[in-house]
């Protein structure tokens, strides 16, 4: 099939969504949550933190994934495949997407994770090691573990036929899922696909080793002022968990079956900055080149975008490149364009955040309001921009830009628009 129609580019437009988060079980739940300027963090509650410099994580509360899918099953996934099963079947469901046997092999699921199932893999070594008992490991230890597991139960459930896999980013990830799919069917490749990210890092060695790296909040005391992107006094990222998924489809496919229209996706930049494995370049010099390549792909200029969903972990180093970054793209708009960090109330979700992102995204455009970055008082002299500060904004917004930049250097740009 061809990518273009009537001599246009294939377009494609966003008619579904679901989400687990910290914040809630639903986009409604967590949307609002948003708005309100809630925070999703508290004490670690999966296993005893005392004993840890970090004892405070956004975890996803109450959650029993019976209510989302067959215990057996249930049993057999690791938590983040929960999520992702849980976020991808809302996403599939929301849209009221038809899989048939004329149209599965155009169907495909790109829902992706940083780490994949280590949390089940550090249950399975530990009774390994307590025991030395080799038949104590569960059969079902290598699926609980694959990365691309999170597309492979969503695809297995929906009978989707068409490209089902999982580009890894680190915390890019959720975003490069959304874009690759973005690319398939805009490449005629496919006319619909689930796309996203999922995660579950909230294990003792997950929050042991990343503390390690020296990027994590020790605001123990204060978890919900814990997360305090572009603050003069933030201490670093706080982890979180969930997963969050978007039902993609081609604009005429969407319009035949008369779907539901929440927005439409206008440009994808992917960069990397070949600087440094853990650290961002100190000038964002990938980071600019993933946001004029989405601003490129989507035919927009700097002053068409309205709001800028920011990556803003709250550490020292990628809050003031990032300012750098949209500064140098954005020129004097920089300081009229709103931009603000939704992880000062969701946490960092690594592979699932740029997903929880995107929806946000596609919220503000449909609720013309901005999303603000709580715990946030005094500026961080390097981030000098409008942040949006504690309270959400009504305004005007027709496109949004969604930041993801991940160790490795990885930098993905996404752009939505209102869909007219």
């Amino acid at each position: 099939m061809s990518n273009r129609q009537n001599g246009s580019p294939r377009r494609v437009v966003v008619t579904g969504m679901g989400m687990i988060t910290p914040l809630g079980q639903s986009v409604a739940e967590s949307w609002e949550a948003i708005k309100a300027g809630k925070s999703g963090i508290g004490r670690i509650t999966r296993f005893d933190p005392s004993n840890f410099a970090v004892q405070i994580a956004a975890e996803v509360k109450d959650w029993d994934p019976a209510q989302h899918m067959n215990v057996k099953e249930a049993r057999r996934r690791d938590r983040y495949q929960q999520f992702a099963f849980a976020a991808g079947m809302q996403a599939y469901h929301h849209s009221g997407m038809e899989i048939t046997d004329a149209n599965r092999h155009r169907t495909g699921v790109v829902i992706g994770s940083a780490v994949g199932g280590v949390d089940s893999y550090y249950v399975e070594a530990q009774k390994m090691f307590e025991t030395g008992d080799p038949r104590r490991i569960t059969p079902f230890g290598i699926p609980m573990l694959m990365v691309n597991g999170g597309s492979g139960i969503v695809g297995i459930e929906i009978g989707a036929m068409g490209s089902s896999y999982t580009p890894i980013s680190a915390c890019a990830t959720g975003g490069d899922c959304i874009g690759h799919a973005f690319d398939l069917i805009r490449m005629g490749r496919l006319d619909q696909a689930l796309a996203g990210g999922g995660e579950a890092p909230i294990f003792p060695i997950g929050i042991a080793a990343f503390d390690r790296t020296g990027a994590c909040s020790h605001m123990n005391d204060d978890p919900h002022g814990a997360s305090r992107p572009f603050s003069r006094d933030r201490q670093g990222l706080v982890f979180s968990e969930g997963a969050g998924a978007l039902a993609l489809e081609e604009l005429e496919h969407a319009k035949r079956r008369g779907a539901q229209i929440y927005g439409e996706i206008a440009g994808y930049g992917s960069t990397s900055d070949g600087f440094h494995i853990t650290a961002p370049h100190p000038e964002g010099l990938g980071a600019v080149l993933s946001i004029r390549q989405a601003l490129d792909d989507a035919k927009l200029n700097p002053t068409d975008i309205s709001y800028i969903n920011a990556h803003g972990t709250a550490t020292s180093l990628n809050d003031a490149m990032e300012t750098k970054a949209v500064k140098h793209v954005f020129g004097d708009h920089a300081y009229h364009v709103p931009m603000s960090s939704t992880k000062s109330m969701t946490g960092h979700a690594m592979g699932a955040t740029a997903a929880f992102e995107a929806i946000f995204s596609l919220l503000a455009i449909r609720d013309q309001v901005a999303p603000p970055t709580i715990n946030l008082s005094e500026h961080d002299p390097e981030c000098d921009l409008d942040y949006v500060p504690n309270t959400a904004r009504d305004m005007p917004i027709q496109a949004v830009m969604s930041n993801s930049f991940g160790f490795g250097g990885h930098n993905v740009s996404l752009v939505f628009k209102a869909f007219h």
